[in-house]
């Protein structure tokens, strides 16, 4: 691993990596720090991991975690990079938002799944390589509490609840358990609506489609519905789809499984396919999970519009036409992502496979101003604050045109010795953040 100075400058001055760890050099004018590791050391993005193999390597790693917060309590670790050698998490000060560390050892142990270590049952249930005090004991060692040992997160809260037509519970003629029961509604707040903040048409979509149907699950059931059918999300880059996706998947609080061109693509003959189902099969044994497919349409584009060169996708795009009805009887929803719909093979856009296809436009005023509202609540303002202004000007742009408005101006504000943020500072921030539809202005950078 090469590292800048300027990183390898913040590793040293928290105390996570000392001079005598690495090995300094010269390129040009800039300097550089090398990491190297053994061939039977880890040296590894969070982000591109896989489950470890054995409980000695997710000791390991959980050893590393504690090691780390004892060092630097306050970086994410989300996107980090783990260091084996070092026994550190090496944070890379990514401006996305974070993950805690429960979420962040629960990526870590399942392989990429988006489900925290502080769920123990949940977890249990993923790594089947693992026995239940093993498990307990790296959970512990990595200095992460567990909820309860002994249900999921969010069984309390069900389990304590009166009957009703939102909760089942045992009996000879209803033989679902309560255990099962929470497992379901897990992380799903009874009463309350799911809330996508800039996005309400979306919004809405979501809690009549998925969350309705989740949480009234006997009156659904009834009628013949058994679970939320596949979705298409469609739309330009920065529209919002990803966003909404994972406030989706948070607010569900079920295991979450990635499909993209990045996981599963390969060079190989029948790899692709082999890669596909084992996904599929991991998102089903682990039910109700989420299985997200993101940039449908580098691996599902039409098979006629590529002629004799797209054979290869024959055997691809016939395993997801397989596999999406499958899973979705075995309560694993579906929801895809592509910015390129008219792309995508016809036999998959259907209805029975995906029976929801959304475009997701750029958002309004009134979403931006939404948003903006949410932003800035969390954030020490001075009275001078308005974001109408801002919500007209950004309307019909990316939602993330609208976070980096609001993070420049709060930079700009602490650059300026203020505690708190002000009007000019955004207006600042918007004036540095013209519209890239019609074309970049942006500033140059180079990289080695």
């Amino acid at each position: 691993m090469i590292a800048t100075e300027s990183l390898f400058a913040r590793w040293s001055a928290s105390g996570l990596v000392e001079l005598g760890d690495v090995h300094r050099f010269k390129f040009g004018a800039e300097t550089y720090h090398e990491v190297s590791c053994s061939p039977s050391q880890l040296l590894v993005y969070l982000s591109d991991c896989r489950s470890p193999n054995s409980k000695s390597e997710a000791m390991a790693f959980a050893t590393a975690l504690r090691d780390t917060r004892a060092i630097d309590s306050e970086s994410s670790l989300q996107g980090a990079v783990y260091v084996e050698k070092l026994s550190r998490i090496l944070p890379t000060y990514e401006t996305a938002a974070p993950a805690d560390d429960g979420i962040v050892l629960g990526h870590w142990l399942t392989g990429g799944a988006q489900i925290s270590a502080e769920s123990f049952q949940p977890l249990r249930q993923m790594l089947t390589w693992i026995g239940s005090a093993a498990l307990r004991e790296v959970i512990k060692t990595a200095g992460i509490e567990l909820v309860d040992e002994g249900a999921p997160v969010g069984a309390n809260k069900v389990a304590h609840l009166p009957p009703s037509a939102h909760q089942k519970t045992s009996s000879p003629e209803n033989p679902e358990s309560s255990e099962q029961n929470a497992k379901r509604m897990a992380g799903v707040e009874l009463g309350k609506t799911f809330e996508l903040s800039g996005r309400s048409e979306l919004e809405a979509f979501f809690n009549e489609h998925i969350v309705d149907i989740v949480r009234n699950k006997e009156r659904y059931s009834a009628l013949g519905i058994e679970f939320p059918a596949a979705t298409v999300l469609h739309g330009p880059p920065g529209c919002g789809k990803t966003f909404a996706v994972e406030q989706l998947v948070g607010y569900l609080g079920w295991p979450c499984y990635q499909l993209d061109a990045s996981t599963i693509a390969s060079p190989f003959i029948h790899e692709t396919s082999r890669k596909v189902s084992e996904m599929f099969e991991k998102a089903m044994q682990n039910a109700p999970s989420v299985l997200v497919i993101d940039e449908m349409e580098a691996f599902l584009a039409d098979r006629e519009a590529g002629g004799g060169a797209s054979h290869h996708r024959v055997e691809e795009v016939a395993e997801f036409l397989r596999r999406i009805p499958e899973a979705a009887k075995n309560e694993v929803l579906i929801v895809a992502m592509t910015n390129r719909v008219e792309m995508i093979d016809p036999a998959i856009m259907r209805r029975g496979r995906f029976d929801h296809v959304v475009a997701v436009g750029y958002p309004d005023e009134a979403e931006v101003a939404a948003l903006l509202a949410k932003l800035l609540a969390a954030l020490p303002q001075d009275q001078t604050v308005d974001p109408a202004p801002l919500a007209k000007a950004l309307a019909g742009r990316p939602l993330s045109d609208v976070a980096f408005v609001v993070r420049e101006g709060a930079r700009l504000s602490a650059r300026a010795g203020s505690d708190m943020l002000g009007q000019e500072f955004l207006l600042a921030a918007l004036a540095a953040a013209p519209s890239r539809s019609g074309g970049c202005s942006e500033r140059r950078v180079g990289f080695v």
